[in-house]
């Protein structure tokens, strides 16, 4: 029995010193090694930002502990990416242990600065050596670098970022964000190199931000542009060839670049059509993955509509697509797809007129909280003694469509004006609880609300998940258009003639794009 006591504690000491040995033996690595891939494609960045992480799998696959002599930048320490191997960043890495039948991850990144290569783009290239000598082997790695004007607030003695003023509280107190107002040489944006705003870009009075024809404006987070008291916002895009590059269409976006940004909402903040600016025009436009596509506030008893918009569309947004305050808004050929609570939101009043639009919600990022039309003459999150504005409404020839069974919500103070009409109009309302049975506002029997309005029936549009609002040959909006209001817009939003038994919605069905 005491030999047995005696025994056991030895074995632990030896089990313990065992399980500290550092000095296992290795071979060395014979270049035998597999790779997860034998290029790493770091996506598309712009100058000076960094990209996001890639990584590559490392494979020992034979039954031996190997250890690979060294790891390293094929451009040593003058490289542009870096590396982070087995947990240790930097660009060059010696004597590395890799198990048998064990792997490893490399980590990879890059910025780049294009501004010594005189290019708009350049494609940046490198590769990770493994070993030297004849059992070298290698994994490329390839950047596109994009080169781009950087637009953003300066930075003040203290530190602190530049700032607009947005107005008072109501104790008087300043209400500012982070932002700058362009200069004269800065309102006129090309198509020679993309944007990227940081900050919110301001336009002072009697000023005009002119955006040409296939510019590309790309937003930080919590970044957008702001047109205050007296100034103007002119998006001039145009019709493209190409429906998946859009080349002569004004794009904005946020400025991650890579894939997996590609359909994420509430990358950025808003285009703000403030109270006081004037003449807003866009025409050619998308809009995505914004917090609040577009942002209009205020002026909706001026003469002319305080924003023209045309052939443009706005998705993915994490709130709304247009939010429309008391304000005025003519729209047509406008696509308002999916976001996260109502695609086309006019509150608190305005006057508002849109014709061949399609207004159609299938959000599919979480819980949706309103329907995909939305409209009240007052605003029930306003501030106490705001004061609720009359509203005009007017819907010709638009779909109402989304993945809830209420896409229509309409709201009256019953004080103010609640004047509204859809004609030719195909709508969602599928109140199979019978709800709103005794609110007139719902009637869709009364001409004076509705006229030849096609309720309930099947939208069939080609890929709602991808915001893809084409007809296809199901759908119960082709050849119910008015015809009178069709020959006013000829064209649909891809410029297809709509002048013989045009069709509802932004897009006129054309047989040969169904698969």
């Amino acid at each position: 029995m005491r030999q047995r006591l005696f025994i056991i504690p030895i074995l632990i000491i030896l089990l313990l010193w065992c399980s500290c040995r550092k000095d296992f033996q290795y071979d060395i690595s014979s270049g035998n090694l597999d790779f997860s891939k034998d290029t790493v494609y770091l996506d598309t960045v712009f100058t000076n930002i960094g990209s996001s992480t890639y990584s590559l799998k490392v494979y020992n696959r034979s039954n031996s502990d190997i250890q690979i002599p060294n790891v390293r930048l094929a451009q040593g320490n003058n490289s542009s990416y870096r590396l982070n191997v087995d947990g240790e960043a930097g660009k060059e890495f010696e004597n590395i242990p890799l198990m048998a039948k064990d792997s490893l991850y490399i980590f990879i990144e890059t910025t780049f600065d294009i501004s010594a290569i005189n290019e708009n783009e350049f494609l940046y290239t490198d590769a990770i050596l493994f070993d030297e000598g004849p059992k070298q082997q290698e994994v490329q790695l390839v950047t596109l670098i994009k080169d781009a004007v950087f637009l953003y607030p300066s930075e003040n003695a203290d530190g602190t970022k530049e700032t607009l003023l947005l107005g008072l509280d109501e104790d008087g107190n300043e209400i500012r964000i982070e932002g700058f107002l362009l200069t004269d040489e800065q309102l006129n944006f090309t198509n020679e190199k993309p944007y990227v705003i940081y900050g919110y870009a301001g336009v002072a009075p009697e000023n005009v931000l002119n955006i040409e024809a296939g510019s590309r404006v790309h937003f930080h987070k919590d970044s957008g542009i702001l047109v205050g008291q007296g100034a103007s916002l002119s998006v001039n895009g145009s019709l493209s060839t190409d429906t998946l590059l859009l080349e002569n269409e004004v794009i904005f976006e946020g400025d991650r670049l890579e894939p997996e940004f590609a359909e994420v909402p509430g990358q950025w903040g808003t285009i703000w059509l403030a109270p006081g600016s004037i003449n807003n025009t866009m025409n050619y436009a998308t809009i995505r993955n914004a917090t609040v596509g577009l942002l209009v506030e205020g002026d909706f008893a001026s003469v002319s509509p305080k924003l023209s918009v045309g052939n443009s569309k706005i998705y993915n947004t994490l709130s709304a697509n247009i939010l429309a305050r008391s304000s005025s808004i003519a729209g047509e050929n406008m696509v308002l797809g999916n976001a996260g609570n109502g695609s086309l939101i006019c509150t608190n009043g305005g006057n508002y007129s849109f014709i061949h639009s399609t207004i159609a919600n299938y959000w599919s990022n979480g819980f949706r909280s309103g329907a995909a039309l939305q409209l009240s003459n007052y605003d029930a999150n306003a501030d106490i003694g705001a004061v609720d504005q009359d509203l005009t409404a007017d819907f010709i020839n638009c779909i109402v469509d989304g993945n809830t069974f209420l896409e229509l919500s309409l709201n009256s103070n019953l004080t103010n004006l609640f004047d509204f009409s859809f004609t030719n109009c195909l709508i969602k309302f599928m109140d199979t609880s019978g709800q709103f049975d005794a609110d007139p506002l719902y009637d869709f029997t009364n001409p004076a609300y509705y006229k030849n309005v096609f309720l309930n029936e099947d939208a069939g549009f080609l890929n709602t998940a991808n915001n893809d609002f084409r007809l296809g040959n199901s759908s119960s909006a082709i050849g119910k258009a008015d015809q009178a209001t069709a020959i006013s817009v000829p064209l649909d939003i891809q410029g297809t003639d709509r002048t013989f038994e045009p069709d509802i919605g932004a897009y006129e069905y054309i047989a040969k794009v169904q698969n």
